[in-house]
């Protein structure tokens, strides 16, 4: 399986970091060895909404060779929903199996097109944002419908992660990969 994380300008990093990491210890526990991921952008250099910079590991390549494309939310993402060229590159994930987003993630995907006629969350604050891309928005921590995924606010990544790691191993390998981080709370 290879994924492809989706970093932007003023992103929030807990947004990406929360789902990254449960997501990639199905690879470094040894549950998926197999398991490769991406971290790709449109440019060489990437700053959250505060300022903590990240390298991609791809640039402005096309994402449709990737099962799982992962769009983590942040303030950025209300500019690149109306940049056209952004917009057309995230539309090259369309044939990946799962598009994912975490809480304004999902206005992205919405952009793109990926949300017609779906149920979809996001942050609370953005929720009639949302409501145009797709057929009805709820109040849920994690919303799976078939080929697309989001999760509601911030911290809902690391449940995010989670879910995504039981719904490709199973949920032993969920429970042991939850203890391992130490987390408490899971959707």
């Amino acid at each position: 399986m290879k994924i492809a994380f989706i970093i932007y300008d003023e992103m929030t990093a807990l947004d990406f970091i929360g789902v990254f990491d449960p997501v990639t210890r199905l690879n470094t526990m040894g549950f998926l060895p197999d398991l490769q991921w991406e971290i790709c952008a449109q440019s060489k250099i990437v700053k959250d909404g505060a300022g903590l910079g990240f390298i991609p590991t791809k640039v402005g390549e096309a994402l449709h060779a990737y099962d799982m494309v992962i769009v983590p939310g942040g303030f950025g993402s209300r500019k690149l929903m109306n940049d056209a060229g952004f917009i057309a590159w995230l539309r090259t994930a369309a044939p990946c199996e799962f598009k994912v987003s975490v809480c304004t993630g999902a206005l992205l995907l919405g952009a793109a097109g990926f949300l017609k006629g779906k149920t979809a969350t996001t942050h609370r604050n953005a929720f009639g944002d949302l409501q145009r891309f797709c057929s009805s928005v709820v109040d849920q921590r994690i919303v799976d419908a078939g080929d697309v995924i989001t999760a509601r606010g911030v911290t809902s990544s690391i449940d995010l992660g989670l879910y995504l790691c039981e719904k490709l191993t199973g949920p032993e390998v969920k429970e042991r990969i939850r203890q391992q981080m130490d987390y408490e709370h899971t959707a």
